[in-house]
């Protein structure tokens, strides 16, 4: 026990101290410092379990599950919460809580597949648009003002409706709703260093704008679209369930959330767990989503240091 507390004893201070020796170490001892802080903020932390609880549920879904979430069976319709179904059953028979469970599959695959869409094009277009400036910004910029004009779910909805119903078109629905914000948060990051005395230098070298924009800009904008990208996932899962629910997002007999509420919707009275349950997995998630995203921007942002 004295050796295993020495050794970590010795691991912690080789992390947080100040004589970085290598620039591993410096990593290392920078990811530790988000993970000591994240530790600190009880919130945040809470809000980063719950979404790991998600992606553990999500990946062990078929395992878990104790039915299959498309099985039906007519003769147990409607059941409430038992022990057999925990969370009951659906008009069709089918178990609630495998569906909640493949629910999350969904979930999850739609947000994290618009998060690695938009993160990387609303920082080209904003970084892009901050270093250039000129008539490349006001194009650019004009082009994002116009997707901002509108709101979010409306114009999923209209996009929804131009590409047709399915998962993918969601997915891009959603993309072209979520990425102006982004756009615009990674040009103000670009403004405040772009004449810096590291990229002048970089310029003078003869360096390509590509280059300066990966080596340069990229780790100033990082920290701040990672947190916008968090606080985005709140809003990227309520719009998958706002279209979802109105038959625009994943097609039966796929579980997800939104499109379970609405199915459930006309037997509010009799059978509540069929909108309340999937409506709390939608309210939870986003909910951590939102707290980790304070978190992380607590952490990550350095002017609050």
């Amino acid at each position: 026990m004295t050796s295993s507390t020495t050794v970590l004893s010795g691991l912690h201070a080789w992390l947080v101290t100040d004589d970085v020796a290598s620039s591993r170490q410096a990593k290392l001892g920078r990811a530790y410092r988000v993970w000591l802080e994240l530790l600190a903020n009880p919130l945040a932390f809470g809000g980063a379990v719950v979404v790991l609880v998600l992606v553990a549920l999500a990946l062990l879904a078929p395992v878990i599950s104790p039915y299959n979430p498309n099985a039906q069976n007519l003769l147990e319709a409607l059941r409430p919460p038992s022990a057999t179904h925990w969370f009951g059953t659906d008009e069709y028979g089918r178990d609630v809580f495998s569906r909640v469970l493949f629910g999350a599959r969904t979930t999850l695959y739609t947000t994290l597949l618009v998060a690695i869409i938009v993160a990387p094009i609303g920082f080209l277009v904003g970084a892009t648009s901050g270093y250039l400036g000129g008539w490349v910004d006001t194009v650019l910029m004009r082009i994002t003002d116009i997707f901002l004009a509108f709101p979010g779910l409306v114009l999923a909805l209209a996009f929804s409706a131009a590409l047709g119903p399915g998962i993918e078109n969601a997915v891009i629905a959603i993309s072209l709703t979520v990425w102006p914000p982004i756009a615009r948060l990674a040009r103000a990051e670009t403004l405040t260093v772009r004449n810096a005395d590291y990229v002048v230098a970089a310029r003078l070298q003869g360096a390509s704008v590509a280059r300066i924009l990966w080596r340069h800009i990229v780790p100033i904008c990082a920290p701040s679209i990672i947190v916008r990208v968090t606080l985005s996932m709140a809003s990227i899962i309520l719009t998958a369930a706002g279209l979802g629910f109105l038959g625009l997002g994943v097609q039966p007999p796929t579980a997800e959330w939104g499109a379970m509420a609405a199915s459930g919707r006309q037997y509010l009275l009799d059978a509540w767990w069929l909108t309340t349950i999937p409506g709390l997995a939608i309210l939870l998630v986003s909910l951590a989503f939102n707290l980790l995203g304070d978190g992380l921007r607590d952490i990550l942002d350095p002017r609050n240091g």
